[in-house]
């Protein structure tokens, strides 16, 4: 399983890598339709079934931008996340990204800014004096390659236990502090015959959380971005010890069977339809526990959540410590036709997004919000106080990775889950890709 999965990797890198040597091509979209307008063809990942607050936020930006520049046409293509990403290798393969499309952070963008395929969006914000000082701070920045940005944040996202108040009441219950504390309830609700807390480990990411989390509270806040920054190994005792305590919860049956054969959104339907007890997930769900009208209220009355507990002994003492950073991104095509009016539409979108993602979506968006006039859910502003008070909020392992180590993160927390690997193999095998990428 690992060795072909290791083998699409490689070729997947080296077909970006060799793009910063190949010859400009025709990407991009055609300058005019038949009409005379502009075409942006634009790539995002929010669909209307499984997103809609914000697949409605950005149709309705792209119908305002449409009615005041009447020489446009903004043309939509829409994926789901895990989709998305394959599309957009297999699109930047051919040097055909869109003209506008979604990105991650840091080590998620580089090889895409490496390979030569993302104008540089500095431009946009200095020219734009709604936009100018709007960023919450090191935002941005993380979309910055040796000094230049090539990709504008719409969303700042952290990650909490969401749970089923009710649930919690009827097995008498407490939020827990501490680690202990949390197996406890883990045991409670699993002995009664109830699902403990809900994971999508088919596609790594969401079950990489918890594995986050741990590695957070035991080996500290800083353990592994130390990692990536060649500070610190993976095959530290801390993360041996997360990795551990995943399969120890596996063991307990933490969580829901078959984990991981089930997506993020099989996953979310557990909670949803009140069949798991938690849910450790970010705060672009925070939509359907807040403002979605898709959404009945008696569901979101019943729904709280609470931080990652801290683990005894461990090095990660804060609770206020968290795992998230920023969410996806705006870039723009080095070789788009009408890369002007993409950039244009780009500021727009942001500064749009900024404004109506706070009460259409009940999101945290990228840029500074005056929440005082607004009349915002209650968990909304929980959330908001939480941000002022964080004593450190560490970027996504996968997203801090480069996309070689970040797919081969995902296939791995997906073994771990399904105890196809044991702790000291995932260990390993990360110091090894880890390796290879510093030779």
């Amino acid at each position: 399983m690992f060795k072909k999965k290791t083998v699409a990797i490689l070729m997947s890198v080296i077909m970006l890598v060799s793009l910063a040597l190949a010859g400009c091509s025709s990407g991009g979209s055609e300058k005019s339709s038949a009409d005379g307008k502009k075409v942006i063809k634009f790539m995002h990942l929010w669909p209307e079934g499984s997103s809609n607050a914000q697949f409605s936020i950005v149709k309705d930006i792209i119908d305002e931008y449409e009615k005041e520049h009447t020489d446009t046409k903004i043309v939509t293509e829409i994926l789901n996340p895990d989709q998305y990403r394959e599309k957009l290798k297999v699109l930047a393969s051919s040097n055909e990204l869109p003209d506008i499309g979604m990105t991650w952070s840091d080590g998620f963008i580089k090889p895409y800014v490496e390979g030569d395929m993302l104008a540089p969006l500095d431009d946009v914000v200095e020219n734009n004096a709604d936009l100018k000082d709007a960023f919450i701070p090191g935002v941005k920045e993380s979309y910055a390659v040796d000094g230049k940005t090539y990709g504008l944040p719409l969303e700042l996202n952290i990650s909490y236990v969401f749970y089923n108040k009710e649930i919690f009441s009827k097995y008498n219950l407490e939020v827990p502090k501490t680690f202990s504390e949390y197996k406890n309830v883990v045991k409670t609700l699993a002995d009664n015959g109830v699902v403990p807390a809900t994971v999508g480990a088919k596609d790594g990411w969401p079950a990489s959380f918890w594995f986050m989390y741990l590695a957070d509270r035991i080996g500290g806040s800083t353990v592994l971005t130390d990692v990536i920054k060649g500070e610190a190994k993976f095959d530290d005792p801390s993360i041996v010890k997360a990795a551990e305590e995943v399969q120890n919860l596996v063991d307990m049956g933490g969580f829901v069977k078959g984990a991981s054969a089930l997506s993020n959104d099989d996953a979310k339907g557990y909670f949803m339809n009140e069949q798991a007890a938690m849910f450790l997930t970010a705060t672009w769900e925070l939509p359907n526990y807040t403002t979605s009208p898709d959404v009945e209220q008696e569901f979101k009355d019943k729904i709280g959540y609470f931080k990652f507990p801290t683990y005894e002994g461990g090095k990660g003492t804060s609770i206020n410590s968290y795992v998230g950073g920023p969410g996806v991104g705006l870039f723009v095509a080095k070789d788009s036709k009408v890369q002007d009016e993409a950039k244009d539409f780009v500021g727009y979108l942001v500064k749009r997004w900024g404004e109506k993602s706070v009460i259409d979506a009940g999101v945290i968006p990228a840029t500074k919000v005056d929440t005082a006039s607004l009349d915002l859910a209650p968990m909304y502003i929980e959330i908001l106080k939480d941000l002022g008070e964080a004593s450190n909020v560490t970027t996504y392992f996968d997203t801090q990775s480069s996309p070689a180590v970040s797919e081969l993160h995902h296939d791995l927390v997906t073994a771990l889950f399904g105890k196809q690997v044991t702790p000291q193999e995932y260990v390993k095998q990360h110091v090894d890709a880890l390796a290879k990428e510093k030779k």
